[in-house]
């Protein structure tokens, strides 16, 4: 399935890029500054927004179909990024490594959250931000709610396990981050029971 993946995966979202997340990934990114980590980086879809104010480019992506399409899209960019083999859940990155870390559509997909979030607060310096975009799960009271619990027993064999009624502000928010800029939108063009989202930036707290 992860060779599936990888081959189809730019063309399924190519109308969903060009209708919202193209902007969406460059508004997220255009801040950024410093060392910058990108976990699960699939493709590489966040390479072409990255701003020639970061001063190093880490991306980690675990499945090797992926990382094969990413590691060629590193290699014509414009700057120099280094790709690793590496899980969300087990980051191999000294304590306080990166000013910010980069996630875009994978908190969906990892099996622990909470693993991946702590992995992602340890790697960062005090004080530094994660910036994120994730496809959540839509109001309880709702039928897409409802539908998005019916389909996932099928949903998470299908696409590489990924989740559709995960509720990942608040995970974010438990695992101690500070969450100071988030925006919930419809992500236009895309599977309607993957619709519902959330982007914006969490900050790791100066002292921690």
């Amino acid at each position: 399935m992860g060779w599936l993946m990888a081959q189809v995966y730019d063309w399924s979202v190519r109308g969903t890029e060009e209708a919202c997340l193209a902007q969406w990934r460059r508004d997220l990114l255009a801040p950024l500054t410093g060392s910058v980590l990108e976990i699960g980086a699939g493709t590489g879809a966040n390479l072409a927004c990255y701003p020639a104010s970061i001063a190093e480019l880490v991306l980690t992506e675990p499945d090797p179909h992926m990382r094969a399409k990413l590691e060629k899209k590193v290699g014509a960019a414009q700057f120099t990024g280094r790709v690793v083999d590496a899980s969300a859940e087990n980051l191999p990155f000294a304590d306080a490594s990166f000013d910010a870390v980069v996630a875009t559509l994978v908190l969906c997909t990892v099996p622990s959250p909470e693993r991946t979030l702590a992995e992602i607060i340890r790697v960062l310096k005090p004080g530094g931000a994660f910036h994120f975009i994730e496809h959540v799960a839509a109001p309880e009271d709702s039928s897409r709610y409802r539908w998005q619990r019916r389909v996932q027993p099928v949903w998470k064999h299908l696409v590489d396990g990924c989740h559709l009624t995960r509720r990942t502000s608040e995970t974010i928010a438990r695992a101690g981050l500070t969450i100071e800029r988030e925006t919930k939108e419809s992500m236009r063009k895309a599977f309607p029971l993957v619709r519902p989202t959330i982007r914006g930036v969490a900050r790791k707290g100066a002292a921690s």
